[in-house]
């Protein structure tokens, strides 16, 4: 990550931790190519957003309601429920993984049989890596994302045909 330095504000006086915040995510939205992108730092949170109408909002968040809902190690992918079966979706954005490791074999493939709670995936988000699991028991009918690609919140992942 580019090192953003300070500038002074236009009184004269250095930036606060929320306009350092700010620049610094703005580096990271410009180097990964994402369209938005949201951050927390102690009670600061910052979120911005490409073509949107805000570009930077800064509230501050209660600890424990960010502790407990933003914890990186314990996504909680979305389940939409269709025609043919059950969409997994992306709880974050980041880049898809099929496997551990590049030469590891996918977790899941087309056909496997999956228990609720197994491992489907990675998703890499800011150097940390979350497992997302099945919500369902089923079958998998089809993998929607290409290995090492990025994906968006709530992007479809996975359609997986329940168990009956």
């Amino acid at each position: 990550m580019a090192k953003v330095p300070k500038r002074p504000s236009p009184r004269g006086q250095q930036d606060g931790p929320v306009v350092d915040l700010a620049r610094r995510l703005g580096v990271l939205l410009g180097e990964l190519g994402l369209s938005e992108i949201e951050a927390s730092v102690g009670q600061i949170r910052v979120r911005l957003q490409r073509g949107g109408v805000q570009t930077a909002a800064a509230v501050p968040a209660p600890a424990p309601v960010v502790a407990s809902v933003e914890h990186p190690t314990a996504p909680a992918p979305a389940v939409a429920d269709s025609a043919s079966g059950v969409t997994i979706e992306a709880p974050m954005v980041g880049t898809f993984y099929r496997a551990s490791s590049p030469t590891a074999e996918p977790y899941v493939s087309v056909g496997d049989l999956v228990k609720e709670g197994q491992i489907l995936c990675i998703i890499e988000a800011m150097k940390l890596m979350n497992e997302i699991e099945s919500k369902v028991a089923g079958r998998i009918v089809k993998v929607l994302v290409e290995n090492a690609h990025p994906v968006e919140f709530g992007q479809p992942l996975f359609l997986i045909d329940p168990a009956r």
